[in-house]
């Protein structure tokens, strides 16, 4: 079972062999970088490419590990006790099953994502150190003991938050997505679009990279702004030329609100430009 990328998703070789070596050695694939560089898109890929069910499990600062493993619904159970449902005898009905079950249940292996772990509070990746090694855990409401049919393809994201324990990051195989290079961005913006025009790419590109050169940004644009920007200066028709004869010291790029995201950074390139023209 290899990986080797979708037609959707442009996969570096190095991200092919962290995928690749996570499955073979049965390892969690914890993998951080910049917001919008993929992260979660590399699960529902892995998925697809190896055509394989995935589960989502999307954290939240609220989130607790014990949700991912079951729940049990006390207050159903005290309200069909009280309008008197046969079913509150057995508690079994009242236990909600989370996503990790979910993933440990499946007949066929199955895609785990864990997406942005380092939202939730610190002892979170702690508390399942022993279910994800061990692929079981045990149910007291039932006394079930509950054992992976198969052990799923784990996929943990991580925006960097906050830091992850020493003993849960021991226990995963780590990969940090670098941002893509031009050569590389240009492969999935090709991908995306494919028909846009090369000019109006390679025009973007230049003031897109120039973007993010600039010190003392809150937030730079990421490879999915860059698409979102694209999107625009197609719809709207923007010629190439306009942009060629941009000058990101200048002046802020047109439809800027797809690229920057606080007004914090648009006050920044403001600033350098009024600094520039004044200059002149």
């Amino acid at each position: 079972m290899e990986f080797t990328g979708t037609d959707e998703y442009v996969v570096t070789e190095e991200l092919q062999m962290a995928v690749n070596a996570a499955i073979r050695l049965q390892k969690p694939l914890l993998i951080k970088g910049e917001p919008g560089t993929g992260k979660t898109m590399l699960a529902e890929q892995i998925a697809t490419a190896l055509d394989l069910p995935l589960i989502q499990w999307h954290i939240k600062s609220t989130t607790k590990a014990q949700q991912g493993l079951y729940e049990y619904d006390a207050v159903s159970r005290l309200r069909d006790s009280q309008l008197g449902e046969e079913k509150v005898h057995d508690i079994a009905n009242y236990i909600v099953r989370g996503k990790i079950w979910q993933a440990f249940e499946s007949d066929t292996q199955s895609v785990l994502l864990i997406d942005e772990i380092d939202k939730a509070d610190i002892e979170f990746p702690n508390d399942l150190l022993l279910e994800l090694d061990k692929m079981e855990f045990f149910v007291y409401e039932t006394k079930q003991l509950v054992k992976a049919r198969q052990r799923p393809i784990i996929v943990i994201t991580s925006n960097n938050e906050k830091e992850l324990p020493d003993a849960f990051l021991r226990r995963c195989f780590f990969h940090y997505i670098e941002f893509p290079d031009t050569l590389t961005m240009e492969r999935i913006v090709q991908v995306h679009y494919p028909d846009i025009k090369k000019a109006l790419v390679s025009q973007a590109m230049d003031v897109f990279f120039d973007v993010r050169k600039i010190p003392g940004l809150k937030k730079k644009p990421s490879t999915s702004e860059l698409i979102d920007w694209l999107k625009l200066l197609m719809a709207d028709d923007i010629p190439a030329d306009i942009l060629k004869n941009h000058e990101s010291a200048n002046s802020i790029p047109p439809l800027y609100g797809a690229l920057l995201k606080n007004e914090q950074d648009v006050h920044l390139l403001e600033k350098l430009a009024f600094m520039h023209r004044a200059n002149r």
